[in-house]
């Protein structure tokens, strides 16, 4: 490339492109765009010493801006009018006179109202594709359909959350010590240190055993009590920790480096996470993309975890396949063993002896049970008995691309890699009902002068007044919409309406369901929320590498993965219901605040039956372990034999009837 750029193009010509298209600090991309931010003038019409405050940038534009760093940018800017001089392109007087002006840079544009980083990147990928270099020079206006207040939650829930993670496994130590005492030289160190999200550089200036005292980067002197660094316990592995902190002399001395932040209003003890995440939110009505936060800090790795890469789910996969055998005939009280069992691999392979997470087993056990207790042996004899064909089926009207499914039982515990997005956009079709909707970020984007230059029309779910609408494309085959490079699409599809892809009656059944994984399943801790219409599903992969949490009320839907990026377990108890769960929990306080509690209402065609809770046969009338449970209308629980047996599974799925206990024991 830049052979061909020196063939093709002058000096100059180069110089100019340079200049045009690198970024300059303040979201500010060319110097043009640099003198509409920092002075509100056109490039022409600015100073001697403007211009060369512009010219001072390229070295560092995020830290030396005289937004940023005044005193900073003002002997960048010198340097570069002492350089002028000496080459003889401006006087003795323009040199003078240049110096002796003051910094009038400011902000000029709209302020910023939030710091999203990820969505910003997002969004200005999504303005370059669509009109390619016009996007960095014609003062384009993107609005995207994030909401500011969820956004902020979503970043804080990520946040601490990972602070959390991180303060059960120890502390790593300091960044630095820095050369004092010297209180000036100490200030002086940590202006040239940046934040990191919310943790701040400081430096120790004394410590006792119950204190201690750090210099903030502004000058402010505050204290750290024995709450905010007893969780430093001394990081072994990630098992295992050092003995409990009696002296805080034992962590930190005069002149350390440390990180430290504010949490319920006292200062703590901190240190940037090894561990990462990356949260999606959408309006499962209409996929449009509320919150997104795609790492614990954009400036640290600017990789987006929530769209980009994809990991192992887990057990955040198995709703499909619960869904596939209510599909086949199957109820939420068919009984299916949890139980041992064996694959013989091919020679010289190791046989296939799949677990579930505590290592027990249930024996019989319902299929509503199996799914809130997230059984992974029941799962694996679903799919067998299934057929992985029904599975990959139902996978595809998801929205899921085929190309990313494994096709092996594994499939059945998760080993599919999916983004936070994609798994939000599937469990968007539990929460609206059984409609398969897709994503999008960008709602309108505008000229400089206010004309609309792109309207987002996406697919929507309709409920009333459906008449003359189209239907979105056939289901399987809207995978069309989505290129391998983009990681985000716009739907404009004129207005379309979401195909359904459930039907009523089964996605009422799944909905019931996966509302059990949080009212007394392995999602129960967000009963901290005090609503009963949540639902989702917790996800670990093995060892722990993966941490999930899906889930959704009618009004959102949110994805949150918590993992390192370089794959290693998170530690022995790191399920999905501890990593991940209180991201998403934190999370949904906000974007569920003033939302009214939304009843189940069963759909035509779906009945309620008392069943014995041990075999889910229909219950005597004396039978004291009834509990209710519902069913298809033409698919009511069997009565209990006359011989006492009770069916293991049974279903029609219109092809061949599934009965084969001797393959379940």
């Amino acid at each position: 490339m830049a052979l061909e750029i020196e063939r093709n193009l002058s000096k100059d010509e180069i110089l100019e492109l340079y200049f045009n298209v690198i970024f300059l600090g303040q979201r500010a991309y060319g110097v043009a765009a640099a003198a509409q931010i920092y002075y509100g003038q056109e490039l022409d019409a600015l100073t001697l010493p403007q211009y060369a405050m512009i010219a001072g940038l390229p070295k560092a534009p995020s830290k030396h801006n005289p937004i940023a760093n005044p005193q900073r940018a003002i002997e960048r800017r010198d340097w570069i009018l002492g350089r002028m001089h000496k080459l003889g392109f401006i006087d003795e007087a323009q040199y003078k006179s240049a110096l002796a002006a003051t910094v009038t840079a400011r902000v000029h544009g709209i302020p910023l109202d939030l710091n999203a980083p990820y969505v910003a990147e997002e969004a200005r990928r999504i303005a370059l594709d669509m009109f390619g270099d016009r996007a960095y020079t014609e003062g384009l206006r993107i609005y995207t359909t994030v909401r500011g207040a969820w956004q902020a939650a979503a970043q804080d829930a990520v946040t601490h959350g990972l602070l959390e993670y991180d303060q059960r496994h120890g502390w790593r130590g300091i960044e630095a010590t820095l050369p004092g005492p010297d209180r000036e030289a100490w200030l002086a160190a940590l202006a040239e240190i940046e934040s990191i999200g919310l943790l701040e550089p400081a430096v120790v200036s004394a410590v006792t055993d119950k204190r201690i005292d750090v210099i903030r980067r502004n000058g402010e002197a505050v204290s750290i009590p024995p709450s905010g660094f007893n969780w430093a316990r001394t990081y072994r592995s990630v098992n295992s920790l050092g003995p409990e902190i009696r002296d805080a002399r034992t962590l930190v001395s005069a002149g350390d480096l440390i990180r430290i932040t504010q949490l319920r209003g006292d200062w703590v003890l901190a240190q940037q996470p090894a561990v990462e995440a990356g949260m999606v939110a959408l309006d499962p009505e209409t996929g449009a993309i509320r919150a997104m936060v795609g790492g614990f800090n954009y400036f640290d790795s600017k990789f987006n975890r929530a769209t980009q890469g994809g990991r192992q789910v887990g057990s955040g996969f198995k709703p499909l396949i619960y869904t596939a055998a209510l599909e086949a005939g199957m109820t939420p009280a068919s009984l299916i063993n949890d139980a041992p069992v064996v694959f013989d691999q091919t020679e010289g392979a190791t046989d296939w002896r799949p677990q579930n997470s505590g290592g027990d087993f249930l024996g019989p056990t319902r299929l509503r049970t199996a799914l809130y207790r997230s059984r992974n042996l029941v799962s694996v004899r679903l799919a067998r008995e299934l057929g992985l064909d029904r599975i990959l089926q139902i996978a595809e009207r998801a929205g899921l691309p085929s190309d990313s499914l494994p096709r092996n039982l594994s499939l059945s515990l998760g080993t599919a890699s999916l983004t936070p997005l994609q798994m939000a956009e599937t469990y968007a079709i539990y929460a609206n009902g059984g409609y398969r909707i897709g994503n999008y970020l960008i709602d309108r984007i505008e000229s400089a002068t206010g004309e609309v230059l792109y309207q987002t029309k996406p697919v929507t779910v309709c409920r009333t007044d459906c008449a003359g609408r189209p239907v979105s494309m056939d289901p399987i085959l809207d995978n069309r919409l989505r290129p391998a490079t983009s990681t985000l699409i716009d739907l404009d599809l004129g207005g379309s309406i979401a195909p359904r892809v459930l039907d009523a009656r089964i996605h009422f059944l799944m909905d019931d369901m996966l509302r059990d994984v949080i009212q007394v399943g392995t999602g129960k801790r967000a009963n901290s929320l005090g609503r009963k219409d949540i639902a989702g599903k917790t996800g670990t992969t093995n060892d722990q590498i993966d941490a999930w949490f899906n889930g959704y009320h009618a009004s959102v839907v949110a994805s949150v993965w918590v993992g390192f990026d370089q794959p290693k377990t998170l530690g022995r108890s790191e399920y999905g219901g501890r990593a991940a769960l209180p991201i998403w929990i934190e999370f949904m306080e906000t974007a569920l605040a003033g939302q009214p509690e939304r009843r189940l209402t069963p759909p035509p065609g779906i009945i309620s039956a008392r069943i014995n809770a041990d075999t889910g046969v229909l219950a005597g009338s004396n039978d004291g372990d009834a509990i209710r449970e519902y069913f298809l209308a033409d698919n009511p629980p069997p009565s209990q034999g006359a011989d006492g047996g009770v069916p293991i599974i049974s279903g029609q799925d219109g092809e061949r009837t599934i009965t084969s206990p001797q393959q379940l024991f």
